[in-house]
């Protein structure tokens, strides 16, 4: 009887087995692809890892108590809950997150995202609040030979920089003095409600001012918030020389960055372009760098920030430098695929075009019996 090479079992299962193969073959040949800016992100992080290393070295040295329960990977560099320059409540998994070097890699990531180049300028609002994601944002910078020009408000939020005798300033003063990161503030403030520690005791501003006077920089106390504002935008303008901000980045919550607490949710996280930001109540940094078209790196809410970059969130241990997406990512080999996909495609053409041709040659020799 006669049947064509497609309706043959054993042409079938021959087949299968080939295309079962191309597809093993396809499937078991990945290739690493490196990210962007991977190796800027690289250095960033190990810069950022050499800081840290050496902030936890001297606060051993000084004695510092280390509460393994909040502070789980020992860094010595989670604050108290409660202090007298504890400013607003916080979040300590995010506190965590910035604690990580690759943090610095993510900070780059958006750099690139934005299209920054060596010798660009980008004007940086930090507060005390999150001292990991201050590091990482020097950490970027040097790797990228980015200026930043930096103003600090002081004052941090619960498991920041909160020991009014060792705050931001200070680890900044520390890491600058050790040649690890090459800038430092150019002023600062006490920060807190109305960028004048409002809400803290006369103690705790006493404590600020002393913390700002000790690294010798200028202090910003203007009458209300908005002269705040004006203040900060005069000592940028002043540090440019006529060369334009390609960013303004803000870490943490502070009110001159921010203004109305209301523009906290409004304002996206990580690289935000001007016209995202036309919704925004009263006077703020944010909005003044909006109003100049120059974008924006928020950096605020860590849960949103780390889901953007891939980065882990909490992470215990810390992870390694390098790893994750952020930096690279295994994916199928293009080529590999191609060739197997048309080996398959051209094996079962194959197969039904010679099929075809038997059924039209045989349908060709094919005489029937004459009945006659």
């Amino acid at each position: 009887m006669f049947r064509p090479q497609i309706q043959k079992t054993r042409i079938l299962v021959i087949l299968a087995v080939f295309n079962l193969l191309l597809f093993y073959w396809a499937t078991q040949v990945k290739d690493d692809v490196l990210s962007r800016g991977y190796e800027e992100k690289i250095k960033a992080a190990e810069i950022m890892a050499s800081a840290l290393a050496e902030l936890k070295n001297f606060r051993m040295e000084k004695g510092v108590f280390v509460d393994t329960e909040n502070d789980p990977n020992e860094t010595a560099l989670v604050g108290q809950a409660f202090s007298l320059i504890t400013t607003d409540e916080g979040v300590l998994d995010s506190k965590l997150s910035t604690l990580n070097p690759n943090f610095a890699a993510g900070i780059v990531d958006m750099f690139y995202e934005l299209g920054l180049q060596s010798g660009d300028v980008v004007a940086v609002a930090i507060t005390g609040s999150m001292p990991g994601g201050n590091i990482a944002l020097y950490s970027a910078c040097q790797s990228m030979g980015i200026h930043p020009v930096v103003i600090t408000s002081v004052g941090a939020s619960q498991w920041g920089a909160t020991d009014p005798y060792f705050t931001w300033l200070d680890m900044e003063s520390f890491l600058f003095e050790k040649g690890i990161i090459h800038s430092r503030s150019i002023a600062a403030s006490l920060g807190g409600g109305g960028d004048r520690g409002k809400g803290l005791s006369p103690r705790g501003r006493e404590l600020l001012w002393e913390a700002i006077y000790r690294n010798n920089l200028p202090l910003i106390q203007e009458d209300d918030l908005s002269g705040s504002i004006n203040k900060r935008m005069e000592l940028y303008q002043s540090q440019t020389e006529g060369i334009s901000f390609m960013a303004f980045v803000n870490i943490g919550g502070g009110a001159a960055s921010i203004g109305p607490a209301i523009n906290a949710k409004l304002i996206p996280s990580g690289v935000v372009q001007p016209y995202e930001l036309v919704g925004l109540s009263g006077n703020s940094l944010i909005k003044n760098f909006a109003k100049l078209n120059i974008p924006i790196v928020q950096i605020l809410n860590i849960k949103d920030v780390t889901e953007k970059l891939s980065l882990p969130f909490a992470p215990i241990p810390t992870p390694e430098t390098g790893e994750g997406k952020l930096f690279s990512e295994t994916r199928y080999n293009l080529l590999i695929v191609t060739i197997t996909l048309i080996f398959s495609a051209g094996a079962v053409i194959g197969l039904g075009l010679y099929s075809h041709f038997q059924i039209k040659e045989r349908m060709h020799s094919y005489e029937p019996e004459s009945i006659l």
